[in-house]
């Protein structure tokens, strides 16, 4: 059995421990707060959004521009956004998954353009290449930080560098529920776009969509702004399921504390009465045989 000393260390040193989580608890409690009403007011936008600009474009007909048209044999592109820190459970690690465990994401087809350290770190040691590393926007991002992001990766595009472009990020459902996500940002994805298609793909009420300007200066005008609200919803709901995912795993964390605490004093009081007991023993000893 371990001694008294030891036992009495190791509790006090949970104790500590466990004080730790409870305060990293109450301040991702606090902070999810305001990421959650955050995250709640812009999701309409954010699916929206997509779901709008998905059904311009399968009303525009068949329009050449190179946003909608992407050769094939470039490199994938993903905005990946994850945390600068740990201690949030599985958010980093699930998200990361998305790429490290898919057979359409390998290292050698896909460019990572990285927002938070977690994600940057692990997908640099798993090969895959980084272009960018916008980390330091993750923690109060704004909208200027979405558009700098998608005006780097838009320039990459445009010199060939990159193809298709994705955005993989954790969808914020409630407090509990958080869902890895990867999103198809370029080419659009006209599947869901809620407008019906004939046999030739084309809408089935043949009423096709008009621009006021030129075709492709309103799709070159379009789909940054359209990316740049998508990589900004993102961002919100990533932090608000980082806050609730860390506010799950410090909970956890400070539950699991106190059960250690309860089994240390229980280990530490046995030894306690042991000694005693031995002590008790060796004196009784002693005066019998002194008298």
């Amino acid at each position: 059995m371990a001694s008294m000393r030891s036992i009495k260390r190791r509790r006090e040193s949970v104790q500590s421990t466990q004080q730790i989580t409870k305060a990293m608890k109450l301040v991702s409690t606090v902070k999810l707060q305001r990421a959650k009403a955050r995250a709640e007011q812009s999701k309409s936008y954010f699916h929206n959004m997509y779901d709008t600009v998905k059904a311009i474009l399968v009303r525009a007909g068949s329009i050449q521009h190179p946003y909608l048209n992407i050769p094939e044999g470039r490199k994938k592109a993903v905005i990946m956004i994850t945390s600068n820190r740990g201690l949030a459970g599985g958010y980093n690690s699930n998200v990361i998954k998305l790429l490290t465990r898919s057979t359409e994401f390998t290292p050698e087809n896909t460019v990572v353009y990285a927002i938070g350290k977690k994600g940057k770190d692990s997908l640099k040691k798993a090969g895959f290449e980084i272009a960018g590393d916008y980390s330091d926007v993750i923690d109060e991002p704004i909208y200027v930080d979405a558009l700098t992001i998608v005006k780097d990766v838009l320039t990459d595009f445009a010199e060939g560098k990159i193809g298709e472009i994705y955005l993989a990020y954790t969808a914020f459902k409630n407090t509990v529920s958080h869902i890895p996500t990867v999103l198809q940002l370029l080419p659009v994805d006209p599947e869901g776009s809620g407008v019906e298609e004939d046999e030739s793909g084309r809408p089935a009420d043949k009423l096709l969509m008009n621009f006021e300007m030129d075709d492709e200066e309103a799709i070159s005008l379009l789909i940054p702004k359209y990316m740049s609200s998508l990589v900004f919803g993102g961002m919100v709901e990533a932090i608000a399921s980082e806050n609730g995912a860390r506010m799950q795993a410090m909970d956890s964390a400070t539950s699991n504390a106190e059960d250690m605490i309860s089994a240390l004093s229980l280990q530490y009081n046995r030894a306690r009465q042991s000694s005693i007991t031995q002590e008790l023993t060796e004196i009784i000893a002693g005066a019998e045989a002194i008298s």
